[in-house]
This record gives structure tokens, C-alpha cells and sequence, in this order.
């Protein structure tokens, strides 16, 4: 596998309307060309704000994976603890919890497996959301046009000014 030798930064966000409800995610890509490549999908009817931040890290991770250095960045301390810490112990104990159930077992397995295989290449990090971090803002409305459009695929985000999107509604 010829993975690409250029540094990438990618933002990812989920959006929920009304939790549960109308679920969407996000992604700013950084470092691939001149602007941030935009990316919307994984809508969910009856989603939550987790599930729904949770699939925009998988798919972080999964464009990661294609680069030989990567960093991540999430407003959703749950999905990257789900993934880098909790997931671990999880494991180690055949997928269970003593409080229960583990919600979003499937997405948190797929994205722990993954993780796993590129985590010496990938830093995922936290930063604080609503903030004015342009990346998570982008992320952000993608999130919420991946809601408005009812899209379950991912697609690229077509703009010529990136200051329309920071002005869509949240």
C-alpha cells in the first residue's frame, strides 16, 4: 500500500435534531489542496449527537488511513475516549460494560479496529466546539447539511467561498 506523503489535518463533527433524531456528520479536510475539502453524509433519520459524532471520526480515520502522517480533530471528548481509551478495556472483557449495554457498539468496534492499525501515524485530539475554530466550524455546517440534504453516502461539498458556509445555520 503506497500511502500518500503529505500531512493532512482533519476536522469532523456531528449534528443531531433533537437527540434522538435527525442525525448528520462532517469533515474539513485540510492540506490536500489550496481550500479545505468539505464532506457531508452518514444521515441517520433517528440518530443521536453521539452516533453521529462517532461516524464522522470513522470516517476521519478511514481518510487517515491513507496518509503516512495525520492528525484528527473531534469536539466530542465521548467519541474519541469511545475510541482511544474505553475501547481497550471494552475488548479485554468481551464488549461489555458492568453498567450495561455499550451504545454504538458497532461503530465504536469498527473505529477501534482501525485506529489501532494506524494509531502510530494519527494523533486525535479535542478541541472545543462553537469556538471559532474555522475547521470545526466547516465540519460543523457539514454536519448539518448532511441533515438538511438526507444524505447517507459522504459527498464533497462544492463552494467558492468559504465564508458562505461559516454564515450557514448551525
Amino acid at each position: 500500500m503506497n500511502l500518500i506523503d503529505k500531512d493532512i489535518i482533519i476536522y469532523c463533527d456531528g449534528a443531531c435534531k433533537g437527540n434522538p433524531g435527525e442525525a448528520g456528520s462532517g469533515l474539513a479536510i485540510y492540506n490536500i489542496e489550496d481550500n479545505p475539502i468539505l464532506i457531508y453524509g452518514r444521515y441517520a433519520k433517528k440518530g443521536t449527537n453521539n452516533s453521529a459524532e462517532l461516524n464522522a471520526l470513522y470516517r476521519a480515520l478511514l481518510i487517515a488511513s491513507e496518509y503516512k502522517k495525520s492528525l484528527i480533530r473531534a469536539d466530542s471528548k465521548y467519541s474519541i475516549d469511545c475510541i482511544t481509551k474505553w475501547a481497550y478495556n471494552w475488548k479485554s472483557k468481551g464488549w461489555e460494560k458492568k453498567s450495561g449495554k455499550i451504545k454504538n457498539l458497532e461503530i465504536i468496534k469498527k473505529s477501534h479496529k482501525l485506529y489501532n492499525k494506524i494509531k502510530d501515524r494519527v494523533i486525535i485530539e479535542y478541541v472545543k466546539g462553537h469556538s471559532d475554530i474555522e475547521g470545526n466550524e466547516l465540519a460543523d455546517r457539514m454536519a448539518g447539511v448532511a441533515i438538511e440534504y438526507k444524505t447517507y453516502d459522504f459527498y464533497r461539498y462544492e463552494y467558492n467561498n468559504i465564508n458562505n458556509i461559516l454564515k450557514l445555520k448551525r
